[in-house]
């Protein structure tokens, strides 16, 4: 099936230095792909050139004369900067141009820009975001990681339905299990918003397991976990903190001594099979739920492996039809937007 994936080349703290490269690489690999570059021609073409390639029928340049900035407001990048790589890039989604976008830019512009040009799914009140996280099973799915720092059990229970077909659809999981974040697994814990969330989901149609933990994120004793933006964003901080403060320590114990040294080469194949299975690029890619459109943010740090790992999450979501998944379970759920007074903040 041909898939054709914009990409906002100017996004993130590398630009082309970053998106051109693992287009290519993309390319390579998959020979029903085509890209549209999108951004300023003369640094995605010098980019080109300096891996010796060039357009062709699946790749292709579409020329902006503008680019949004990393600690550009929402506001700014949505109200001036109209021709930004950011905005056509997503303006090709919704033409239908292009089946999905990929942007390693600002993430509050590109939800702002998102849900403005894309608009959201009947049945839904605001997208959420959702990545999926490694766990003892394999991975573990986790949504909302900062779109929304207040929301109602209603809300909850619609990340929960964009979440499980989600995981459907990319782990190829006819019926995968959600469980809903909690202080216990108890049916007594939790506030009324949690609490009300649980009696909704239980009423689903979805494979509710029931409220689980924060260590059963990692556990992976459900496929998808289902929380509020403010402890989801938390949540993923968190995990990359102590990831990052375990390698430091590990790296600090092995050269504490010429005896801890000598051992770290003994160790170095584990360390090495350690770190590949824990490397962080190999989860980049977090997905925009909720918009009449597929849009992936790759962290803005992204080295060229990280970022490819986000052009495939796109792939694999248009392929596999998310979108039609999610709007058919929303049709299940008779699912309506509350249009809740709640104040939303993207993290």
């Amino acid at each position: 099936m041909d898939i054709t994936i914009a990409i906002d080349a100017m996004g993130g703290d590398h630009g082309p230095h970053v998106t051109v490269p693992a287009a290519l690489a993309a390319l390579k690999a998959d020979n029903q792909l085509n890209i549209v570059l999108v951004g300023l021609e003369d640094a995605i073409q010098a980019e080109l050139k300096a891996h010796k390639a060039n357009t062709s029928p699946n790749l292709r340049i579409h020329h902006t004369t503008e680019v949004v900035l990393m600690d550009e407001s929402p506001q700014s990048a949505l109200k001036n900067k109209k021709d930004s790589s950011m905005r056509v890039a997503i303006n090709l989604v919704k033409s239908g141009e292009a089946n999905a976008c990929v942007s390693a830019g600002n993430t509050g512009a590109l939800m702002a820009t998102a849900r403005f040009v894309l608009k959201t799914l009947p049945g839904i009140d605001r997208p959420a975001i959702a990545s999926a996280l490694p766990s003892e099973k394999g991975n573990t799915y986790m949504l909302d990681l900062g779109a929304n720092a207040d929301c109602t059990a209603e809300h909850l229970l619609q990340f929960a339905v964009m979440g499980a077909m989600l995981v459907s659809c990319v782990e190829h999981k006819p019926n995968p299990t959600v469980g809903l974040l909690n202080i216990g697994s108890e049916d007594i814990k939790g506030n009324e918003v949690v609490k009300r969330a649980a009696e909704l989901l239980r009423a689903s149609h979805l494979n509710f397991y029931g409220n689980v933990e924060g260590d059963d994120i990692f556990k992976g004793t459900t496929d998808l976990v289902v929380c509020d933006g403010f402890v989801g964003n938390v949540a993923l901080k968190t995990t990359e903190g102590l990831a990052h403060m375990m390698g430091k320590f590990l790296t600090q114990e092995f050269k504490r001594s010429w005896l801890t040294k000598i051992m770290a080469l003994g160790a170095m194949p584990v360390l090495k099979a350690f770190k590949k299975r824990l490397d962080p690029r190999l989860y980049n890619g977090a997905s925009f739920l909720g918009l009449r459109g597929i849009v992936v943010k790759s962290h803005g740090g992204a080295d060229p492996i990280a970022f490819l790992h986000a052009i495939h999450v796109a792939i694999e979501e248009a392929r596999s039809g998310v979108l039609n998944r999610i709007t058919q379970q929303l049709e299940i759920e008779h699912l309506q937007p509350s249009m809740a007074n709640v104040s939303e903040e993207v993290v």
